[in-house]
């Protein structure tokens, strides 16, 4: 009985806490952060820190993304794929490196009524730094985990690869 106590007030509080995050609400977040900002209701493009971004959103299945292009695929050799990889463990934290239609990106991907402002923020941030990293420290944020961290300057061949057509 008293553990039944304890798991009704966990979940009586964490609904009491429970974000509300809409459309709405995230476009005037973007619009704070971002440099520019175009396109429809839930699907948007903007630039921040010279960054292009997207962020697509789905109120009706509860999805949000904020994306940006970071390299063609056709560029990656084994070492980069495996070191990104590495980095969705240890230092790119709420953000991965994923790869659709030849692209490698920087995704952060999260239900969207539980975000908070402060969440959506930090997510631009770390979406850039991710794809601004990628290559050197493959960090989203300036904390890092973990052994497999790599902390030497971008090579010009990497530099180079990036996708800058975008």
């Amino acid at each position: 009985m008293k553990h039944l106590s304890i798991l009704f007030l966990f979940l009586f509080t964490s609904l009491l806490y429970a974000q509300n995050m809409d459309n709405s609400t995230l476009k005037d977040i973007i619009h704070k952060k971002a440099d520019t900002i175009n396109g429809v209701t839930g699907n948007w493009k903007f630039i921040y820190k010279e960054t292009l971004m997207l962020c697509i959103t789905d109120e009706t299945n509860n999805r949000m993304r904020i994306i940006t292009p970071v390299v063609e695929t056709t560029q990656l050799d084994k070492d980069l794929l495996l070191d990104s990889m590495t980095a969705n463990f240890h230092s790119a934290l709420d953000v991965k490196y994923a790869i659709s239609n030849g692209v490698l990106w920087s995704v952060y991907i999260h239900p969207l009524k539980e975000l908070s402002n402060q969440q959506v923020e930090d997510a631009i941030s770390q979406v850039h730094l991710a794809a601004k990293n990628f290559g050197t420290t493959f960090s989203s944020t300036p904390l890092l985990f973990g052994t497999g961290n790599k902390t030497e300057e971008p090579s010009k061949e990497i530099e180079e690869r990036k996708v800058q057509k975008f």
